[in-house]
């Protein structure tokens, strides 16, 4: 037992230790745009292109038809349970104010989606898998926008929902390339999150069992761990007060691990899709900000 409780520590420490060594920016990415279409308010491109040898990602990605030159670009990571395909649900105001968009299907949503009959081991591993995966890609989408004539390497921004926000931190942290950071309803700290009161209502009694398993099998990608790497980038967060799915206490202690400069802002609401209105001025004062970063104050 002793052996086996060693072996375990072993594996663990080891991968943890290569969390997201993954990313490799001389690996050929094959980039392919597979379809263009012209929509009333943007132009949208569907690309492949290779985060690792043999993983393909579906992206999309947005321009604004009114204007030309090389544009500022938006990275949008989506929540956990939506798919890349989102991005055309908010994508419009931020196009008609010049600014590109991109956001992929994450490891095991959209066209990456498990198998039908996957078991539970490999539902566990990939869930794990998908915090790594999600950095990774977003790095990956960088190197391949930084190769377009129509998108500036100099003004690129990221946005993270929720989910996008949680392992968007890490991304950020990892690439300076982000000019400046927005964080939509997410939250730092294992035990916190899993607080919140939705999951324990799922969870009843066995949450607190779950709060050690948890930590030992993702506290790696936990993003208080990284956060402090962002300054002196800015970062924007945005939180419910009533935040049922992500524990207003663990979306405070992300402000608080976080260092300056940042803007914090509150809104009276629960989890973030669940109000429509809400999300309407969430992404307003996101796209104000925004602005304000690209040197476009007022536009």
């Amino acid at each position: 037992m002793l052996r086996l409780i060693l072996m375990i520590m072993a594996v663990k420490t080891q991968g943890d230790a290569t969390f997201y060594n993954a990313y490799n920016a001389s690996t050929p990415l094959n980039a392919v745009v597979a379809s263009e279409e012209a929509k009333p308010d943007y132009h949208l491109s569907k690309v492949y292109f290779d985060t690792l040898p043999g993983e393909r990602v579906p992206t999309l990605l947005t321009r604004p038809t009114q204007f030309r030159g090389k544009l500022p670009c938006i990275v949008f990571l989506h929540g956990i349970g939506q798919d890349g395909d989102f991005l055309e649900e908010i994508t419009a105001p931020f196009n008609k104010n010049g600014f590109a968009m991109a956001s992929f299907d994450q490891y095991s949503r959209g066209e990456r989606r498990l198998p039908r009959d996957a078991g539970y081991f490999s539902q566990a591993k990939a869930f794990r898998r998908r915090a790594a995966m999600t950095v990774i890609d977003t790095r990956r989408l960088l190197d391949y926008l930084v190769t377009r004539p129509d998108i500036d390497p100099e003004r690129l921004y990221l946005v993270g929902a929720s989910y996008g926000a949680i392992t968007g931190t890490t991304a950020a942290a990892f690439d300076k390339r982000f000019k400046a950071v927005v964080l939509i309803y997410g939250g730092g700290d294992i035990s916190t999150l899993l607080s919140a009161p939705m999951i324990v209502d799922e969870a009843g009694k066995w949450i607190e069992i779950a709060k050690p398993i948890m930590e030992f099998y993702v506290g790696v990608s936990d993003p208080l761990r990284y956060i402090g790497m962002i300054s002196p980038r800015p970062v924007l967060f945005q939180n419910g007060s009533r935040d049922r799915l992500v524990d207003p206490r663990a979306g405070k202690k992300l402000q608080e691990a976080c260092r300056e400069p940042k803007t914090i802002s509150w809104y009276d609401s629960d989890h973030i899709g669940f109000d429509y209105e809400v999300v309407l001025q969430v992404l307003e004062e996101a796209l104000q900000w925004l602005l304000d970063q690209d040197g476009r104050a007022g536009a």
